[in-house]
């Protein structure tokens, strides 16, 4: 290659590379305006659904297959940095959450927004009146766990309340023996925490003869037994409550059931309008009529409209006794042409009919034991 070509080839790098700049400051200010988005709407920084959308429709457009595999990790370079940013913009999201540092509700909210500020409210009103209040961005509640049911509570505050669902999370609920530095497993005599908890663990404390002592929360409990300092005492909560209390890990996953995990919500004042990835749920509740029938013919509805319930359940009024409202958690997207027909045809047989919000496929948030 003589020194000419060299020259050129060089002027195109030059002139591509002032393109790409130009193009990566462009790219990353609809990034900032997502990520703003993203905060008010009360919404996660990664979509890996998107992502891997973005990934597949982009490498379509390289022609040449040597470059293939070097493009793949240039556009995710690319997305990476386009993440970085967003945490750096979202740094000041409030999410607020019923109970104290380290109890399972903190530890969803901090794996949903690392970088965000976790809010500890006293119960589940507090959590959600922050956020319609403006003190919080999101609150963080659970709806339901694999081993004791629904949460009744949070159910009656979307029925009554005004924000919007915005996302299902699943977190593993693994209990885990926790004591103090220099203690042991076999020395352990007593334990402490949330009754859930002590029930769950109920096979490996009658196998080990243990005392049993309630406490309000798993995280309470850590911070009791820390400040008894009974290396005969033991606490029943997660590796993260043990890092925040400084406890050690004396025997992990002593709960009955590998399966328990608890399904959070993130409630936002914004509803979520941004067309969803994979599969979309939405949760609807409902009154109806008091007339024979009048519940068959609004399930008929929704069935003849092809949108499957994944879930039925019923609650008490309130404020008038022995009258009920319908939660039901639905597969499919209320905004499309059929679910409009659907809501429609609902108001027909129903009082009131509410989505309380909608989302793509929960995310699992794994238990992190770094």
């Amino acid at each position: 290659m003589d020194t000419e070509v060299l020259t050129a080839q060089r002027a195109i790098i030059n002139e591509t590379d002032r393109e790409m700049a130009r193009l990566f400051e462009q790219r990353m200010e609809a990034v900032k305006q997502i990520a703003l988005w993203k905060k008010e709407h009360g919404l996660p920084i990664l979509d890996a659904g998107r992502e891997q959308e973005v990934i597949a429709r982009n490498m379509a457009y390289i022609r040449n297959d040597e470059l293939q595999a070097d493009y793949d990790l240039f556009i995710r370079n690319v997305m990476s940095c386009s993440r970085g940013y967003q945490r750096r913009l979202m740094k000041g999201i409030r999410a607020a959450y019923s109970g104290v540092e380290g109890a399972f509700a903190y530890i969803a909210a901090k794996r949903i927004f690392p970088e965000g500020e976790a809010v500890s409210c006293q119960d589940f009103a507090e959590a959600y009146r922050e956020v319609e209040n403006g003190g919080c961005d999101v609150c963080v509640l659970p709806l339901e766990n694999s081993y004791a049911g629904e949460v009744g509570q949070v159910t009656d505050l979307m029925f009554t309340g005004s924000l919007h669902v915005t996302g299902v999370y699943t977190l593993p609920v693994n209990h885990h023996l926790l004591g103090v530095p220099g203690a042991k497993a076999e020395n352990i005599r007593r334990v402490v925490s949330h009754p859930q908890a002590l029930s769950q663990c109920g096979g490996y404390i009658r196998r080990h003869g243990l005392e049993t002592v309630q406490a309000s929360n798993t995280a309470r409990a850590a911070q009791a037994v820390m400040e008894q300092g009974d290396p005969a005492t033991a606490a029943i909560a997660s590796m993260e409550t043990a890092r925040l209390y400084g406890l050690e890990v004396l025997e992990k996953n002593i709960n009955e059931s590998g399966l328990n995990a608890t399904r959070f919500a993130v409630f936002s004042r914004a509803e979520n309008r941004t067309p969803l990835s994979g599969g979309t749920s939405f949760l609807l509740l409902f009154t109806v009529n008091h007339v024979a029938g009048a519940l068959a013919n609004a399930i008929t509805v929704i069935g003849r409209h092809g949108f499957n319930m994944k879930a039925l359940r019923s609650r008490p009024m309130k404020e008038l006794p022995w009258q009920y409202y319908f939660f039901a958690e639905m597969e499919g997207d209320d905004r499309s042409e059929e679910g409009q027909q659907m809501m429609r045809e609902l108001a027909e047989h129903c009082n009131v009919v509410k989505v309380a919000g909608r989302f793509s496929p929960e995310i699992s948030l794994q238990e992190d034991e770094a």
